[in-house]
């Protein structure tokens, strides 16, 4: 994936999210000198599998797993600084070695315990299927101009009297929405003096860091989270997560200038999933979606919740293909189609008597989408030793041609299980 003329990758998810987007940035990673995760928060879940071990990173990038790489939270990130600081924790008791190799932009901003407070009391309200992790009302203050930046822990003095100021804004909201709870500045003021002394050391602006990189002709990698339909600005709104998924936002999480990016891998499930609340065209019935569920392990690695189970969506997948820019394709869970006999694709839909190829803007729109089918059959044959596409039943490549045909864009990686080494490299 990596050359002289493909220094700069985005890797991004071309669905809802939990496309398999850790595995594949792991493989990636293997060439990577940098790994940059520009955007989203602990709401985000990566799962690594490494032989027996399992690892699920929601904050700290996913090439930690490969020692020479340096891993970076960029500026596009919202940084919870407890969960963070358990994660390294988690990671250095595997015998991995961490601090010296991960740095946080300076300009990246806090999620603070009142964000969780007002998102936890907004979704009682509106019901969007949010993880209640201040996700939300972090960014929001980032845009609203009262947001806490990590370079802010340098400088506890006058962090204490912003801080003073966003809680008693908080306490006032939260009041107006009928919530009990209410946010304390002593407990905010005594978190900061907790993560300060390990946060500090690490930061660093790291937009610097990736462009002297790549003058240098080393290899960035540019990690997403969520996926491009949970979009602010492209997905199926208001179902949508609080930035922008998609690779137009991985440059400016990183600060670095849009013509560093040299390629943009989509990642892509074989089937089509989603957790929480909003349209799922494609969501399968008739007891198939709890068989996709149990087959392929579907359950938020962040929340643990089950996700919503379907057949690959094609005019979501082309959508995501064009506003990602995408130059390559990772197909994921392929496996977890083997035993089925027969395996349905959606081409494109009909609303209200129209044909659409592509997602309509109105989530209302798409919730009236009735997907039209063509069904391929299926291989009914154990993909998981495959390390080529010519081990892969005649059916299975059918398929994956079929995928590439409606999508106009080639697949150059094709996973066959959970561990590092069950990916097809093309």
């Amino acid at each position: 994936m990596f050359g002289p003329d493909r220094r700069c990758v985005v890797v991004v998810g071309v669905q809802w999210g939990d496309e398999g987007k850790g595995k594949i940035v792991d493989v990636l990673s293997e060439d990577a000198d940098l790994v940059v995760r520009y955007q989203g928060g602990a709401n985000a879940g990566h799962t690594v599998v490494i032989g027996d071990a399992q690892f699920i990173l929601h904050l700290i990038p996913s090439g930690i797993l490969h020692p020479r790489t340096t891993c970076l939270i960029g500026n596009g990130v919202v940084l919870d600084p407890e969960t963070f600081i358990d994660e390294l924790r988690e990671v250095e008791s595997r015998g991995i070695d961490v601090r010296r190799r991960v740095l946080i932009s300076d300009r990246a901003h806090l999620v603070l315990p009142y964000h969780k407070m007002l998102e936890r009391a907004e979704e009682r309200r509106l019901q969007i299927g949010t993880t209640g992790r201040g996700i939300g009302p972090a960014y929001e203050d980032k845009f609203g101009r009262r947001g806490v930046r990590a370079g802010q822990l340098r400088f506890r003095a006058e962090l204490a009297e912003v801080l003073a100021r966003h809680v008693e804004r908080a306490n006032e909201l939260l009041g107006l929405w009928g919530a009990e709870q209410r946010a304390d500045l002593g407990e905010h003021l005594d978190l900061v003096g907790r993560v300060a002394p390990t946060l500090v050391p690490m930061l660093a602006d790291t937009g610097r860091v990736v462009h002297e990189a790549l003058r240098g002709n080393k290899h960035v990698l540019l990690e997403g989270a969520q996926g491009a339909m949970l979009d602010v600005d492209h997905g199926t709104y208001p179902f949508v997560t609080s930035s922008n998924t998609t690779a137009g936002g991985a440059t400016v999480g990183s600060g670095i200038g849009p013509t560093a990016v040299d390629a943009v891998v989509g990642v892509i499930k074989a089937y089509t999933t989603r957790v929480g609340n909003g349209p799922l065209p494609t969501e399968a019935g008739d007891g198939m979606d709890e068989r996709l569920r149990t087959l392929g392990g579907e359950f938020g690695a962040t929340t643990g919740r089950p996700r919503r189970c379907g057949w690959f969506d094609a005019p979501v997948a082309r959508y995501a293909v064009r506003v990602n820019g995408v130059t390559d394709l990772a197909v994921t869970k392929l496996d977890v189609l083997d035993s089925l006999a027969e395996v349905p694709v959606c081409t494109r839909y009909r609303i209200d008597g129209d044909t659409f190829d592509e997602v309509p803007a109105e989530a209302h729109q798409l919730a009236l989408a009735e997907p039209v089918y063509e069904v391929l059959p299926g291989w009914q044959r154990p993909t998981g030793d495959a390390r080529s596409l010519a081990d892969l039943p005649s059916a299975a490549r059918t398929y994956l041609d079929r995928l590439q045909e409606e999508l106009a864009t080639r697949v150059s990686f094709v996973s066959v299980g959970t561990r590092r080494d069950q990916i097809i490299q093309i």
